[in-house]
């Protein structure tokens, strides 16, 4: 067996991180006195947004609609030819996680999430099979969830993602179709060698479906993509290196990297990029190196246009031109198939559990404080929730920042923001970004989030002590030390209030 010297010194260093930054899991029948918080979801972020709860001494109750198989989220329903995109260097959802390779299969992703959760005893503090249909505060501030059989929380965090149910839109001429119609999410098992493969959809969806159908052998396999997305190469440098774009937006000099990509990765394919009016700092990008080169062997096709309906041994489909727009004029094609798998994605599962003024304009989500608060309410975290588009990942050291900020503002009265300053600082990120071509908050690069944490932190000085805190998830016994004595001070300051 041959050892590959850079996946052992990655392999090292996760090691190091997990020693170092890993917080220690509760000791068996522990009784957490901290405050109390209610996770909406079992998913990834659920999970690791648990586990750094309790690792830090907080109690928890995690609520779950599903069964006990949903456990894990979207990598629970998603097909076993599913792996990770991105490097997983940037997926690194808890300091414990130690990845076998730098692009883990769903097993690998599951068996990490697993681990979490049996690591920091979650299982005890779990309601599978309870859908949260609202959540409301009493007169002192408390939360119920659903009604008070769970007893009262401190904070929430939702946790439910962006995938919900798969979506299956209906096409004219479907009962035409003598082939079979799968959705992306429900491929294993199913055989598509030495056949003719089409694929309803231009995403991440697709990119997965078209694995799935190499690794079962498909004659050949014709994406049908309504609108164009930038494809990015699998390579953690490249990645890195566009989400470091601090802006979080197209600037002046965006065209450079979309200029290199065009030249050195799409090459020959040149056309099939979105056009230069489609900037690369507007949508989250596809993260994929084998599609060009399968288009180039004749393996896999890729035609932009829009779908006229199905007909017996295929699909009627007008392919448009690079710039032209959905609708545009093109050529009308029959793209003949045996098997038509829809790749069209997920249904978003609603915050409409949390309270109506969550969701008064101008500051409905993704518009909240770091995306995540909802303005007047600080102990509520949307962790992973309001994410539309970004170069980045949504799978990362984040979750336990946005984790530990909410902690603190629990635990420190003099960190919490107020209302007021939740709105200004909304206020004042979309004045800095009122050149962009997306609302502010609809597209962001990993680097500008980075940057709302720092100036989340900087911006008040009773949060300096908490740093270390929130973004390592160190040193909270010497800020809650400062806490107790500001707290017996404000007692002592009380009566020459009341004067």
């Amino acid at each position: 067996m041959t050892l590959n010297p850079i996946l052992l010194v990655y392999q090292f260093l996760q090691h190091i991180i997990a020693r170092l930054l890993s917080p220690n899991p509760p000791l068996p029948n522990a009784k957490l006195n901290r405050p109390r918080i209610a996770i909406i979801g079992a998913g990834l972020t659920g999970v690791s947004s648990a586990a750094h709860c309790v690792g830090h001494g907080f109690d928890v109750k995690i609520f779950e609609a599903g069964d006990r198989n949903r456990l894990g989220g979207i990598w629970a329903r998603v097909n076993n030819t599913s792996g990770l995109q991105i490097h997983s260097l940037m997926y690194r959802f808890f300091p414990s996680v130690e990845w076998k390779s730098g692009y883990p299969n769903r097993r690998e992703i599951l068996d990490n999430i697993y681990n979490i959760w049996h690591q920091y005893s979650l299982e005890e503090k779990t309601e599978f099979g309870v859908t949260v249909e609202k959540v409301w505060q009493d007169g002192d501030g408390h939360w119920i969830v659903n009604d008070e059989q769970y007893g009262k929380f401190d904070g929430i965090i939702a946790a439910i993602g962006t995938c919900g149910e798969p979506k299956v839109p209906h096409i004219p001429g479907q009962e035409k179709f003598k082939g079979n119609i799968y959705h992306s999410s429900e491929l294993d098992g199913k055989d598509a060698k030495g056949k003719k493969i089409a694929i309803i959809g231009g995403g991440a969806s697709a990119v997965e479906a078209l694995e799935f159908t190499s690794a079962a052998q498909a004659e050949k396999t014709i994406i049908l993509s309504r609108s164009d997305k930038w494809i990015i190469p699998r390579n953690a440098a490249v990645d890195t290196l566009l989400a470091m774009n601090i802006f979080g937006q197209e600037i002046l000099l965006s065209w450079i990297p979309e200029k290199l990509l065009r030249m050195f990765f799409y090459r020959d394919l040149a056309d099939l990029a979105p056009p230069s009016n489609k900037g690369i700092f507007t949508e989250t990008p596809m993260v994929n190196s084998d599609v060009l080169d399968k288009i180039r062997e004749g393996s896999a096709a890729w035609l932009r246009g829009d779908i006229v309906e199905f007909v017996e041994n295929g699909i009627r489909f007008v392919q448009r031109a690079q710039g032209v727009p959905p609708g545009g004029p093109g050529k009308e094609i029959t793209v003949e198939c045996d098997v038509v798998i829809m790749a069209t994605g997920f249904t978003r599962p609603k915050l409409s559990f949390l309270p109506d003024n969550c969701f008064e304009e101008p500051y409905a989500p993704p518009n909240w404080y770091l995306q995540t608060f909802p303005p007047g309410y600080m102990s509520v975290c949307a962790n992973n929730c309001t994410y539309v588009n970004a170069i980045g990942t949504v799978g990362n050291y984040h979750i336990g920042v946005y984790t530990r900020l909410l902690l603190t503002f629990l635990v420190d009265p003099l960190t919490r923001p107020r209302e007021g300053l939740m709105k200004a600082w909304i206020d004042m990120t979309r004045l800095f970004k009122k050149r962009s071509p997306t609302p502010a908050f609809d597209f962001f690069t990993y680097t500008e989030l980075l940057w709302w944490y720092f100036f989340c932190v900087a911006i008040n000085p009773f949060r300096w002590k908490w740093a270390l805190f929130v973004f390592f998830g160190i040193g909270k016994g010497l800020p809650m030390g400062f806490v107790e004595e500001e707290d017996m001070l404000r007692e002592k300051l009380k009566p020459y209030d009341s004067k």
